[in-house]
Formats: structure tokens, C-alpha cells, sequence
């Protein structure tokens, strides 16, 4: 026997649940950025190039290299590149953006050369790229536009605004927001054919992520190009790059082999 319950309390339910989510989400986010506020100072010099050996240990998989968002830095990245280097087998570097770019073509161009650079010294021939908001769109353009899938096999992507997104429109002072808006030249020019690109795409984007408008902006759909779209529950823009589901969620999508690399799908972590 079904008992049902009176008119108008479904929606009430629906609602007050999606309350407390957002409610829980806002929370997080607070604490993030507090913890976060206190670990800038520390990511604000560049980071040291690490020794690695001329040849990589057997079986060690391709060096990750971590990108940031706008007006961030590489400590945004510690809990994740804690759990990317835990087993040893990866070497992980994160790359600060310069605070005087305007173009996000030229951080591109920089990120190039720091692919070489890691490539020489740690003689691998491919590296892994993982970027937060802005940071996406840098490693798309790298691949995408400046000939980088011969040195990319995969590009994570953390709510990243691919098509654009119309959060916050009093920014659009800063010239890299004003890129970051949908029909903006670069996001043209991301959109344009990429035949024959070997680089795989995996995006992460949340429902709850509010620096992303519309949430599916962080969505990565592209005809000539592989992908994988996980949409993430309940996590806000800036706790993606540190919320442990997620980072492990990270980790399998770096880990998977050769075959899974080639397949177009979606996903989710809750």
C-alpha cells in the first residue's frame, strides 16, 4: 500500500534538499578559501625545478604538470599534488602564471616552454596536464592551438569555463575574464576544427560550481576532440581543486589505460 503525501510537499522537500546542498557547498567553499588564504603566501615565489633523473624509473607514468586559475598560484594545488606523488611514480611540478598576463595565449606559449623543460630533464617524451578554471583553458590552447598533443597525452580540466561563462560581469575589466566570456576570440578559436588532435580531455564540472554560469559552461564538447565529462555533486568552484573525491577521481582518470583513453562518455562523482 503507497501512502501518498499531500499536495505540494514533494516540491517542498526538493527544495529545502537542494538548500541544504547549496547551504553545505557555501561552507566548504568558505573553509577553502581560509585555509587557502593562509597557503598563498607560500606558492607565491616560482616553484624550484626539481632534479629528476635522465631516465624515468620503469614503468613510471608521464610527468603531471598543474595549472592554476586566475588570480591564484600553485599552493591551490597541495592536497592534490600530495595524492598524485604518494606512490612515488609521477613527477608532479606546478606552474605559477605570471600576475602581469593579460593574454591568455602568452601564458600558453609560456606553459610550451615549460613542457620542453620538463620533458628534457626528466627524459619522458609526453606529460599530463591538470588545470583549475583558467588553467584549462591555458592547457587547451597549448594543445589545441600550438601543435602541444605531441607532448600532451591527457589535459584534466576543474571547472573550467570551455564555453564560457557569464558569472561576475563587473570583472570584465581584467582582460582575462574578458577571454573567458562566451564568444570571446580565444574560446572562437578553442571552438574551431581540431582534426587529428591525440590528446584526451577529461572535465570536471559541478552543479553547485557558481563561478560557472551556466554550470554546464565547464562541459568540454568538442567533434574533434576526445573527451569526458564527470559532473561533480554538491563542491563548489574553488574546493574542486582540494576535495579528496575528486582527487582521486583525478588520479583513476591519469591511471587509465591506453584503451579507455580512446572512448566519449560521461560521468559523475557524488
Amino acid at each position: 500500500m503507497q501512502t501518498q503525501l499531500p499536495r505540494g510537499i514533494s516540491p517542498l522537500i526538493r527544495a529545502t534538499a537542494i538548500h541544504t546542498d547549496v547551504l553545505k557547498a557555501a561552507v566548504l567553499e568558505t573553509a577553502v578559501l581560509a585555509g587557502h588564504l593562509l597557503l598563498y603566501p607560500a606558492g607565491i615565489t616560482r616553484e624550484r625545478a626539481a632534479t629528476a633523473p635522465a631516465t624515468a624509473p620503469r614503468g613510471a607514468r608521464p610527468p603531471v604538470l598543474l595549472l592554476h586559475g586566475l588570480s591564484d598560484n600553485r599552493s591551490v594545488f597541495v592536497l592534490l599534488r600530495r595524492a598524485l606523488a604518494r606512490d612515488g611514480t609521477r613527477h608532479v611540478e606546478a606552474l605559477n602564471h605570471s600576475p602581469l598576463t593579460c593574454d591568455l595565449r602568452a601564458a600558453a606559449r609560456r606553459l610550451a616552454r615549460h613542457v620542453e623543460d620538463v620533458c628534457a630533464r626528466t627524459g619522458r617524451q609526453e606529460v599530463d596536464l591538470v588545470g583549475h578554471s583558467l588553467g584549462g583553458l591555458v592547457a587547451r590552447y597549448y594543445v589545441q592551438r600550438l601543435s602541444g598533443d605531441r607532448r600532451v597525452r591527457t589535459v584534466i580540466t576543474l571547472g573550467t569555463p570551455h564555453t564560457g561563462t557569464s558569472a561576475v560581469p563587473l570583472a570584465d575589466v581584467h582582460p582575462l575574464i574578458r577571454q573567458m566570456r562566451p564568444g570571446s576570440g580565444v574560446l572562437r578559436e578553442l571552438a574551431a576544427p581540431s582534426p587529428g588532435c591525440r590528446t584526451r580531455f577529461v572535465s570536471f564540472w559541478s552543479d553547485l560550481d557558481l563561478w560557472m554560469t551556466p554550470a554546464e559552461a565547464a562541459r568540454l564538447d568538442h567533434p574533434d576532440l576526445i573527451t569526458r565529462n564527470i559532473q561533480v555533486i554538491g563542491i563548489g568552484h574553488l574546493a574542486l581543486p582540494v576535495h579528496p573525491a575528486v582527487s582521486a577521481r583525478v588520479l583513476e582518470e591519469l591511471d587509465a589505460d591506453a584503451t579507455a583513453s580512446g572512448t566519449t562518455g560521461a560521468a559523475s562523482v557524488a
